[in-house]
């Protein structure tokens, strides 16, 4: 995933079994395709570059069984690691929070959500029939991609949709496009988790 046109968007298969999205870039590019390895004990992630899955790019795993605080290691399909993304425990419960680890074990980005009460009034309302299939239409979180100088340089939306299957990567300021892999994985992996969460 070099020189990524933005905005990404993200699609959720509905139709399927695995836990799959596609992303394609501004230009109608599919960029890559992520499919969670289901009724696995730990999240195992793999990160094609098409739906033929034909050719890995990488792979992300958790290193542990419980994800309440757990770090998912984001690796190139050779096994080189390219970073991490960690949720931040307890402090997800209100508004979900994860630090982005570069290759060299140094902090150097932060998702964190924008808006806690978006999830709640989701998770309130999506218990009301049929008033809840509607949720995915009114209540879109979003989530920042922070920088350490404490600059919002990508936000992640989910879009207006039934089963909140869409999402949009927008960049807000330039960063190294190395970096730019790096952050597109963490927001892959984080989007997987929360959407699971409600």
């Amino acid at each position: 995933m070099k020189d990524l046109q933005f905005p990404i968007n993200l699609t959720f298969n509905i139709g399927t079994l695995s836990n799959d999205f596609s992303a394609t870039d501004a230009n109608g590019r599919t960029i890559a395709y992520v499919k969670q390895k289901l009724f696995k004990l730990k999240e195992d992630i793999s990160v094609y570059s098409n739906d033929s899955k034909t050719e890995l790019l990488y792979k992300i795993k958790a290193d542990r069984w419980i994800d309440w605080s757990a770090a998912y290691s984001i690796t190139y399909a050779d096994g080189t690691e390219l970073g991490k993304v960690a949720r931040k425990g307890w402090r997800s419960l209100w508004k979900a929070k994860y630090l982005l680890v570069d290759q060299h074990q140094k902090e150097q980005f932060t998702i964190e959500e924008e808006n806690g009460w978006v999830k709640v009034w989701d998770s309130l309302l999506g218990e009301i029939p049929i008033l809840g299939m509607l949720t995915g239409y009114f209540f879109n979180p979003s989530y920042a991609v922070t920088n350490l100088n404490g600059r919002k340089v990508v936000r992640i939306k989910k879009l207006p949709s039934f089963f909140g299957r869409k999402f949009e990567i927008s960049k807000l300021e330039d960063i190294d496009n190395d970096d730019d892999e790096r952050v597109i994985l963490g927001l892959m992996m984080m989007i997987l988790l929360e959407r699971r969460r409600g």
